[in-house]
């Protein structure tokens, strides 16, 4: 299987890998001229990749046309994680990708034990852990990881942009089955809590701005066990994990 690599520079026919990856495949891998690999661009497109030149830092390929990459699920989801202590948010973001996470938001709330505490430069280790899972598990484009927004309010303010909003709570909902029978959504946010679950008040925050409680049956789950849960639950009631 070719060697698999992301990059925003592709288009006309020709991409451009740079920096860390340029140097992977040239000093690491010992690419040669002739070379093939496979490049996924931003658009969820997979390419053929045909090594044309080498500079320093930098690797250009002619490439085929693109391909829609079968590893991208239908239905993109959004999974807003509360911000967990003691370094768990990793391995949200590792795990969600793998299982076909659209974008990851991470979100400060009532009873979240972390604060926040240099988040832009966690953010850019978030971003390459994303980007390694990515690639391990044959992705066709690096699902986002987004600076964490600073508190509930600023997440319900989001909820518009989907079609389904499914706020995972403690106090119970609907069944997931039932709010996803004969539904076929493009755009769907899923919400769940950080250790100490929600306040009474985000919750009617949440059902006010639109979402929809879920629950996740009768066993409490961990809070960096609820998002993969709810994540591959989703994804396998759409069809993309069949």
């Amino acid at each position: 299987m070719p060697h698999r690599y992301f990059t925003r520079e592709v288009g006309g026919g020709r991409a451009a890998l740079r920096g860390a990856d340029a140097h992977h495949l040239a000093h690491v891998m010992r690419a040669q001229l002739g070379d093939t690999v496979l490049l996924c661009g931003p658009d969820a497109l997979e390419y053929t990749g045909t090594i044309t030149a080498f500079g320093p830092d930098l690797v250009e390929f002619t490439v085929s046309e693109g391909l829609p990459s079968t590893a991208e699920p239908r239905c993109e989801v959004t999974l807003y994680a509360a911000y967990p202590k003691q370094g768990k948010l990793e391995e949200i973001i590792r795990h969600s990708v793998e299982l076909g996470a659209a974008r990851v938001v991470p979100f400060f709330s009532r009873y979240c034990v972390a604060a926040p505490k240099k988040e832009e430069a966690k953010n850019e280790r978030y971003r390459r852990i994303a980007a390694e899972a990515a690639k391990q598990c044959g992705r066709g484009r690096v699902p986002e990881v987004e600076l964490p927004r600073p508190d509930f309010a600023a997440v319900c303010a989001e909820f518009a942009a989907y079609d389904r909003v499914l706020f995972f709570y403690e106090g119970g909902g609907a069944p997931l089955r039932k709010l996803l029978a004969g539904d076929a959504p493009r755009r769907v946010a899923l919400v769940t809590g950080s250790e100490g679950g929600f306040s009474p008040e985000e919750a009617a925050q949440a059902m006010a701005a639109g979402a929809q409680a879920v629950g996740l049956g009768p066993r409490i789950l961990r809070c960096e066990t609820a998002p993969l849960a709810a994540l591959a639950a989703v994804l396998t009631l759409t069809g993309d994990l069949e």
